[in-house]
């Protein structure tokens, strides 16, 4: 599937598979796994930015997915995103969707809405905005339509 597909289908927090079609080289080359692991992979979709046309530039629609964090001594150090264009050569599959009962942390921006963080439920959302200090921020439950999988791999379910 396209960029195209998980832009138009996936809800927010969904894990989205990215894969550039190549086969995974063997570990004893460093150099080529470390390309091979840069354009391949799992992660969490956070953010879905339309076109923007600016005065002096264009730029295209876009899907951002969290690859992960790390930390030192408990403190979150870096964060690891990944921005694509809808017009990626990539192949994009939604691996899972978030489940039904799962709450989202949202934080808007002018013109986009940013997934900071999915909670199992409304309890665990609110404990989590009392440790994590964020403005503009709102919570939404995941219903039961974008937890249910309405197309897999383009194919109706």
């Amino acid at each position: 599937m396209s960029a195209y597909h998980i832009y138009d289908n996936a809800p927010l927090g969904s894990l989205v598979r990215y894969s550039d079609g190549t086969s995974k080289p063997p570990a004893r080359f460093d150099r080529k796994l470390a390309a091979w692991q840069n354009r391949n992979g799992v992660a969490r979709l956070v953010k879905k930015q339309p076109q923007r046309d600016r005065p002096t530039y264009t730029s295209p629609a876009s899907i951002t997915l969290h690859e992960g964090d790390f930390a030192s001594g408990g403190v979150v150090v870096l964060t690891v995103r990944r921005t694509h264009s809808l017009d990626s050569d990539l192949r994009f599959d939604i691996v899972e969707r978030p489940a039904a009962d799962a709450v989202r942390i949202l934080q808007e921006h002018v013109d986009t809405t940013e997934l900071l963080h999915l909670a199992e439920n409304r309890d665990t959302a609110e404990r989590w905005l009392t440790q994590h200090r964020y403005s503009n921020v709102r919570l939404e439950d995941v219903t039961e339509d974008e937890a249910g999988v309405d197309v897999v791999e383009g194919r109706a379910a």
